[in-house]
């Protein structure tokens, strides 16, 4: 009769303690999937503790890289909540290949400036004055690299780069290693690596401006919750951030 009641007051215990942990463990109840342009990278992060916050149980999670990769991943089929692409056109496959149905948002805008090594030590003054320096540019289908044949046009300029990156994070990382002596970033990027590179405005970026779009995925399961992920990058909290970052507004 003891051993009885000392065994059913062990499981009170155990019960009791396993009640007890999991109402303790906030652990989340959702994930939201966002595929974001790298140039998205800082921001994005940077509004995702206000809206777990707000949104209670919700994880949420980023997949950053050149917006045509990430169009290309949408494409074939990879899952997603919500697409925030660097420029309208890649945002338009995407909706012409049936994976968002909804109008997308705009919500900024971005122009392109030369990075080089702290200091400028090749002297570069500006998109014309580029011979001799291993200049890194994005990939023509990226909407970093299609800025950049606009910009080079505008410049009346044939640009020989050593590399092409698909992103303009890549380009970025060729510059700050040392592997480039200049490269063509958006200026929310320049901004980003501070006293790692010196920017060389071009007046030619002017040209180029990439407005950025945002949508909810259509087969998201969590379209409730993307749609307010949507709404914080469009609403005032958003725009602040994207304006201390740099971006222009839409």
């Amino acid at each position: 009769m003891i051993r009885r009641v000392a065994l059913g007051a062990a499981l009170v215990v155990l019960t009791a303690s396993g009640c007890g942990g999991a109402d303790s463990t906030e652990a989340p109840t959702s994930t939201l999937t966002v595929f974001a342009a790298a140039s998205l990278k800082n921001v994005f992060i940077g509004l995702e503790k206000d809206f777990e916050t707000a949104n209670p149980g919700v994880d949420v999670q980023f997949s950053f890289a050149g917006s045509s990769d990430l169009a290309a991943q949408l494409l074939a089929g990879a899952p997603a909540d919500v697409f925030a692409a660097a420029d309208q056109p890649t945002m338009d496959k995407v909706v012409q290949g049936g994976r968002i149905t909804a109008t997308p948002a705009t919500f900024a805008t971005n122009v392109l400036t030369l990075v080089t090594a702290p200091g400028n030590p090749k002297g570069i003054t500006g998109i014309d004055d580029l011979d001799g320096a291993a200049l890194v540019v994005c990939a023509p289908q990226v909407p970093c690299g299609r800025a950049t044949k606009k910009v080079a046009d505008a410049a009346g300029q044939t640009l020989r780069p050593v590399s092409e990156e698909s992103s303009v994070a890549d380009v970025l990382t060729k510059v700050t290693s040392g592997q480039a002596d200049a490269g063509l970033v958006y200026v929310t990027d320049a901004a980003g690596a501070g006293a790692k590179v010196t920017s060389v405005p071009i007046p030619q970026a002017s040209a180029a401006v990439n407005t950025y779009p945002i949508a909810v995925v259509a087969d998201s399961k969590q379209a409730e919750t993307a749609a307010k992920f949507t709404a914080l990058v469009t609403g005032p909290s958003g725009r602040a951030a994207l304006a201390t970052a740099g971006f222009g507004a839409p």
